[in-house]
């Protein structure tokens, strides 16, 4: 550690990733990738033959030879990825980290987080379980109606920092964010990346089956706000049992609400405000205008970057501090891209292995001839399989989809329980999975390591998995969608 334990513990805030963290993460990471590589030695090569618009065609799989991939290709993964077919997202996602911490970074150097907080504070002080009920709410109906996720991100460092003022703590934070816009996306309604995807490849309605859409998303509602409420109200009797207790009570120290002389407080407000506004609406209309939804990230990078550092300037002294400030924030972060690169490279392995298309066969080739419970049930874990190393909702919906829509259709079982499964598969463990990007990205800024987020989580987590399964069933005896 250096001799500036406040400067440092100012930028853990929001610019640099917890030591602990990355090592936990990173350790886990590699031990995914080994095992991935590991797998191809003892599961054959296969494939399926796909259309121009790359959807597989059912009835077209062929096992080939069992073939590991090469030692040196699995160590040289992480790298390779930049120059894969997945290279731009990653590339794209990895970039709007660097922005996003470099921005809130200006941002704390200009005392603009400071002013924003306390005029907020002033404001919500006598409201605050309002404020979770009503957060969580936000950001889950962005993720069910329109299948943002990582943009929301976006609003996380600000987030953190509020419900930290609130006298809540850092992991409330990411629960009425970062998890609100999982859930959401989860619990999707109208969501264009997995119902909306899904119901064209299926030839139906997006609005078929929606019923059971909207009580599922509302009882995941009813499931988050209550865990968070009842953790809110642990940790407001006895904030010593929160598990970030001493690294929060750094950073409120760093951001010292209670000192109210500075220079140009109105002047910082109005345009810290004005940039957040223009950030909403920018997140409303990639939202919103599909012809635009496609570059969301690249978009609100851009937005983000321009507007962040336009904002600097016009409140900062030293305008060349702005840019200085800039580059500590994003050198801050730089290992997140190395565990973005790190858990991307999973896939890389298996697609370079070709062992995806034997993994999904053997699934599939077992739902035949089974009862519709097992069957939705086979379905629900093969996506949850995929989703540790596929973490695109379109691309997992672009790979199974085509086969087993057919199948589940000749069981019984209509394209709207199909899609509710799925939907449901993809989405809750995005908070669990380390191979997530998002996850890591939002650990990252709150400093919140692997670990402790695990030991907080699983009970939620193991809440909505039986709820899931319930729901399902309930689905399957009612012949839901038929």
């Amino acid at each position: 550690m250096r001799n500036e334990p406040q400067n440092v513990k100012k930028e853990k805030s929001f610019s640099s990733i917890n030591l602990k963290s990355f090592i936990l993460v990173s350790v886990i990471l590699v031990v995914i990738v080994a095992i991935a590589g590991i797998i191809t030695n003892f599961i054959p090569q296969g494939h399926y033959q796909y259309d121009q618009d790359g959807k597989i065609i059912p009835n077209t799989f062929v096992y080939g030879s069992i073939q590991g991939i090469a030692f040196w290709r699995v160590i040289t993964a992480p790298v390779r990825v930049f120059a894969s077919e997945d290279a731009l997202t990653i590339i794209m996602i990895c970039l709007f980290l660097l922005v996003m911490s470099g921005v809130f970074n200006i941002m704390e150097k200009t005392k603009g987080v400071q002013v924003l907080i306390s005029k907020s504070i002033t404001k919500f002080s006598q409201k605050k379980f309002l404020v979770i009920l009503i957060t969580v709410f936000f950001f889950m109906v962005f993720g069910s109606f329109f299948g943002m996720f990582e943009e929301l991100v976006t609003l996380l460092p600000i987030i953190l920092i509020f419900m930290l003022s609130m006298g809540f703590d850092t992991l409330t934070g990411l629960g009425v964010c970062m998890l609100s816009a999982c859930f959401g996306f989860a619990a999707a309604i109208t969501n264009p990346f997995s119902v909306g995807l899904a119901s064209n490849l299926a030839g139906t309605p997006v609005f078929e089956g929606v019923w059971l859409r909207i009580i599922f998303f509302v009882l995941v509602f009813a499931i988050l706000c209550t865990f968070l409420l009842l953790h809110v109200k642990k940790i407001s009797r006895n904030p010593e049992k929160s598990l970030t207790f001493e690294m929060d009570r750094e950073k409120l120290k760093s951001l010292n609400l209670s000192n109210q002389n500075i220079p140009n407080e109105g002047k910082i407000f109005k345009t810290y405000a004005i940039f957040f506004s223009i950030q909403l609406v920018v997140l409303i209309l990639v939202a919103t205008i599909r012809a635009i939804s496609d570059y969301a990230i690249p978009i609100l990078a851009v937005t983000f970057l321009v507007g962040g550092i336009v904002s600097g300037l016009i409140v900062s002294e030293k305008k060349s501090k702005v840019f200085i400030d800039f580059l500590k924030g994003t050198v801050g972060m730089l290992p997140a891209v190395v565990l973005l690169a790190v858990a991307s490279s999973v896939k890389l392995i298996l697609v370079e292995s070709n062992i995806i298309d034997t993994i999904m066969y053997t699934v599939i080739t077992a739902l035949s001839g089974k009862d519709k419970f097992v069957c939705i049930l086979l379905i629900y874990f093969l996506i949850l399989f995929l989703q540790i190393f596929i973490g695109s909702a379109s691309a997992k919906i672009m790979l199974i989809m085509p086969i087993i829509l057919p199948i589940c259709t000749s069981l019984g079982l209509s394209p709207a329980l199909v899609i509710l499964t799925y939907c449901m598969a993809d989405g809750f463990t995005d908070m669990i999975i380390p191979t997530n990007p998002i996850l890591l990205l939002g650990l990252s800024f709150a400093g919140v390591s692997y670990g402790k987020w695990i030991r907080w989580t699983w009970l939620l987590q193991l809440i909505l998995f039986l709820t899931t399964i319930l729901v399902l069933f309930f689905a399957v005896s009612v012949g839901y969608g038929l």
